[in-house]
Parts: structure tokens; C-alpha cells; sequence
């Protein structure tokens, strides 16, 4: 039997955190098909680099760097093929929440304590529902910002919007995800 030299991953190891690696693209990328061809493409990069993987962070970080890439790569090429309008122009949907003078047409509900809700597994599971709920330019925008960590220009330049467009996509992610989780979270009680 070969042994992995120390340092290199085996294809079985790393064929284990498939189904973390599909959920992270899933989330991302909110398509199946392309959530499945980055993770085939991030394992497949991965074995073709297991000798070279030093064992300075765990695999599963090693393999969601690699992923990052790729999903941007798909993001990218989506967005070639894509026109601007696509992306959501209306503020209609976001009149309701503000007041004629810009204040918040109703304050924030207290969250408590947020170390506290965050520690809590249900609270992911309602924040990735309503990470799912989001348009998806909006959803990917917040996604690539908030969970993979990428600056604005990066952001822009993977899905082809300007700067000010930018902006809105967040904003609009960030009051959405408020509006849901008061809703499912903090209105149902899960705190």
C-alpha cells in the first residue's frame, strides 16, 4: 500500500469534504450544475497540487481557497455573458423600509446579545435561507464580499458592475438579510 507523503493529501481526503466544499459553492453560486463543476474543478486542482501542500492550514482551508478562485472564475464568465440590466435597477421593493426623510420606517429589533446568537447553529441555518431568498446578483455580491472576504474592485471586476452598483447590491443584501432575520430569527423567537 502507497503512503501519502507528509504534507500531500490523498484523493479519498480529499474527496471527503466534498459535500462542505458543494454547500460553500451552493451558496455562492446558487446553481447546482456550476456549484458542482467548481468543486470538481477545486478537487481536481487540489490533487494536482497535493504534493505541494505544505499542512500550514487544514485541508479543508487549503480547498475552500482553491474553491474561492474558482467560483469567482465562474462568476466572471457569467458576467461576460451577461447585460447590466439584468441586474436589479428597481428600488420599488426597498421604498417600504424608509421613511420620505430616510430614516428606517421601523427601528431595528434588538438582536441581544450577538456573540451569544451567532454561537447558535439555527441562526446559519435561517441566515443561509435567507441567504437563499436574495436575487442572485445580490446574494453573490454579498457573498463575495462578506463571506469569501473580496475587496469592491474585486467584486467589480468578477461580475462586470461599476463601483455605485456595487454598493447597492450590498446594501440591498444587508437590508434584505435584516428584514428576514428579524422575521425568522429575532420575530420567531430564536434567540
Amino acid at each position: 500500500m502507497a503512503r501519502t507523503p507528509p504534507g500531500a493529501v490523498s484523493a479519498q481526503d480529499l474527496d471527503g469534504h466534498r459535500p462542505q466544499l458543494l454547500k460553500y459553492a451552493m451558496l455562492q453560486l446558487r446553481n447546482h450544475a456550476q456549484a458542482e463543476d467548481a468543486v470538481q474543478e477545486t478537487l481536481y486542482a487540489a490533487l494536482r497540487g497535493a504534493e505541494s501542500f505544505a499542512g500550514g492550514s487544514s485541508v479543508r482551508t487549503w480547498l475552500i481557497g482553491i474553491l474561492k478562485h474558482k467560483i469567482v472564475d465562474i462568476i466572471r464568465k457569467a458576467s461576460r455573458e451577461k447585460s447590466l440590466e439584468e441586474y436589479e435597477s428597481s428600488t420599488a421593493d426597498m421604498d417600504p423600509l424608509f421613511l420620505l426623510d430616510g430614516h428606517h420606517a421601523d427601528r431595528p429589533a434588538d438582536w441581544g446579545n450577538p456573540e451569544e446568537t451567532l454561537s447558535r447553529q439555527r441562526f446559519f441555518e435561517v441566515l443561509e435561507r435567507c441567504m437563499e431568498s436574495l436575487p442572485k446578483a445580490t446574494a453573490q455580491a454579498f457573498a463575495m464580499r462578506e463571506v469569501m472576504g473580496l475587496e469592491t474592485s474585486e467584486i467589480c471586476a468578477a461580475m462586470k458592475i461599476t463601483t455605485s452598483n456595487c454598493w447597492v447590491l450590498l446594501f440591498r443584501a444587508r437590508m434584505r438579510l435584516r428584514e428576514c432575520l428579524e422575521r425568522n430569527w429575532i420575530g420567531a423567537g430564536g434567540r
